[in-house]
C-alpha cells in the first residue's frame, strides 16, 4: 500500500467549504476509525484546521475518500471534486513536509501548523490508525520541518494570521492608545493576538472565554481584564476591535447582539476580524453600517505584504524538503524488502534449528562430535544453497544475465578490489 494525501486548503476552496469540512476535535477519533473502516483504508491521520481539511493515509482510493468526507461532513461530492487535490507516494510526503514546515500556508512558514500536524498524529495514534508507512511519513516531516527552523531564517519575523489582524487594525485606528480590544477565545491564535497587542500599546484588552479559569490565566500575562462568554452582551458596546478564534461549531456573536451595541456606541465604527472556522461571528454582521468585518481570507493582502522577506528561506526550505522527499523514498522502498527478508530469515532459521536437532540427537547416541559437526556444516549449506543455485542455472539456461549479475552483487561474489582489479 502506498501513502496518499487528499485535501482542501486555502487555495482550492472557499471559506464556505472549508467551514463545512472541518472536523472537530471531540469527534476526530471517531472520524479516523470511520473512515479506515469505511474508506477500507489501512492507516490515516486526518489535519483539520482553519484553512485546511486533509486526510493522510494508506490504501483506499480517491473516490473512496472523497465519499466518505463527503458524507461525513454533508458536503455535496461534486462541490468537493472541484476543489480537492490528491497526492501519491513522494507528491504526498513532499506535500506533507510542505505543511509541517509552513510553506503550504497562507502565511509562509507559520510556526502554528507543526504544532497542528504532530496534534494530527498524536490523535491519530491514539486512535490506532497510524501503523509503519505513516509514522514514517510523520516523522521525516517533522524533522523536516526542525532542520528548516534550524538552518533557515523563515519563522524570523512575526508573520502570521494573528499578527496580520493586528497589522489591519493599524491601518484603521491612528493611537492604537486610545483602543478597547475584546477576544474572543483563550487558545494559541488568541493570545498571539494579545502578545501584538500588549505590544502595540494597546488601551483595553478583554477577554471573553467559554471558562473564566482559562480567560484568567491568559488574561493575567497580559494585563487583560477576563470574562465569560456569556458576558459579551455587557462589554460589546465598549469595543472598538473584536478579534474572534474559539473552536465553537456555532457562532458566538449575532447580528442581534453586534446592533444593540452599535446603538449604545451611538454608531461608533466597530473593527473586527473573524479568524475561526467555522466562523465566529454571523455573516450578516458585516451588512450592518459602522461594522468592519473581515475573515481569515481578506487577511490575504496583508499577508502578502509580509512574505518578501520569507523568499529566501523558502527558496532554502525546499531544498532541504527535497533531501527529506528523497531520504524518505528510500526507507519506503526499503520496506518492500523487509518481508522477503523476514521469510528468508525464517527459513534459514528453520533449516538451523532442523540440523541442530539432529545433530544433537547424533551426539546423544555416541557419534564423533567432528564427524556430526561436519555432517551439520555440509547438511545445512547444501539446504541453503539449494533453491539459489537451481534459480540461477535456470536463470542461465534462459539466457537471463542479469539475474546472474543480480546474483553476484547480492552475495558479493566476483567484487573489485582496491586497485580497480577483479579478485582473482
Amino acid at each position: 500500500m502506498t501513502v496518499f494525501a487528499f485535501g482542501i486548503n486555502h487555495r482550492t476552496a472557499p471559506l464556505d467549504l472549508r467551514e463545512k469540512a472541518a472536523i472537530a476535535p471531540e469527534r476526530m477519533v471517531d472520524a479516523l476509525q470511520a473512515l479506515v473502516a469505511e474508506a477500507e483504508m489501512g492507516e490515516a491521520a486526518i489535519l483539520s484546521t482553519c484553512n485546511r481539511t486533509e486526510i493522510y493515509g494508506t490504501g483506499g482510493d480517491v473516490a473512496r475518500t472523497l465519499a466518505w468526507l463527503a458524507d461525513f461532513a454533508g458536503i455535496n461530492a461534486s462541490e468537493l471534486e472541484a476543489s480537492r487535490y490528491y497526492f501519491e507516494r513522494e507528491e504526498s510526503v513532499r506535500h506533507m513536509m510542505k505543511v509541517a514546515c509552513g510553506l503550504d500556508s497562507m502565511i509562509i512558514g507559520e510556526p502554528q501548523i507543526l504544532g497542528q500536524l504532530k496534534s494530527a498524529y498524536a490523535v491519530a495514534r491514539e486512535a490506532g490508525t497510524v501503523d509503519t508507512q505513516l509514522n514514517q511519513a510523520f516523522q521525516q516531516s517533522f524533522a523536516v520541518a526542525k532542520r528548516v527552523r534550524t538552518e533557515t531564517a523563515i519563522g524570523q519575523n512575526p508573520v502570521s494570521v494573528a499578527y496580520a489582524a493586528v497589522s489591519l487594525s493599524q491601518q484603521i485606528f491612528a493611537n492604537m492608545r486610545d483602543v478597547s480590544a475584546l477576544l474572543i477565545g483563550a487558545g494559541e491564535t488568541v493570545e498571539l493576538v494579545a502578545r501584538h497587542l500588549k505590544d502595540k500599546r494597546v488601551g483595553r484588552v478583554i477577554i471573553a472565554n467559554r471558562t473564566l479559569s482559562h480567560a484568567g490565566q491568559l488574561a493575567e500575562n497580559f494585563g487583560a481584564e477576563p470574562i465569560l462568554l456569556s458576558e459579551i452582551g455587557d462589554y460589546l458596546a465598549y469595543a472598538d476591535m473584536v478579534i474572534s478564534s474559539t473552536a465553537s461549531q456555532l457562532p458566538v456573536l449575532g447580528k442581534g447582539a453586534v446592533e444593540s451595541a452599535l446603538r449604545k456606541r451611538k454608531h461608533k465604527p466597530m473593527f473586527m476580524v473573524d479568524i475561526a472556522v467555522p466562523r465566529d461571528i454571523e455573516p450578516q454582521v458585516g451588512d450592518l453600517d459602522d461594522v468592519y468585518l473581515y475573515t481569515v481570507d481578506d487577511l490575504k493582502e496583508v499577508i502578502q505584504e509580509n512574505l518578501r522577506s520569507r523568499e529566501d528561506a523558502a527558496a532554502k526550505a525546499s531544498e532541504i524538503i527535497e533531501q527529506g522527499v528523497t531520504s524518505w523514498l528510500r526507507q519506503f522502498n526499503a520496506l518492500d524488502a523487509v518481508d522477503t527478508i523476514r521469510a528468508y530469515r525464517e527459513t534459514a532459521e528453520d533449516l538451523r534449528d532442523e540440523e541442530l536437532s539432529r545433530a544433537l540427537r547424533a551426539l546423544e547416541k555416541g557419534e564423533a562430535p567432528e564427524q556430526v559437526v561436519r555432517q551439520m556444516a555440509r547438511t545445512l549449506t547444501n539446504k541453503l544453497l539449494h533453491t539459489p543455485t537451481k534459480r540461477l542455472k535456470e536463470a542461465g539456461e534462459a539466457g537471463k544475465q542479469e539475474h546472474i549479475e543480480w546474483a553476484n552483487k547480492l552475495f558479493g561474489l566476483n567484487q573489485a578490489d582496491e586497485t580497480g582489479n577483479e579478485n582473482e
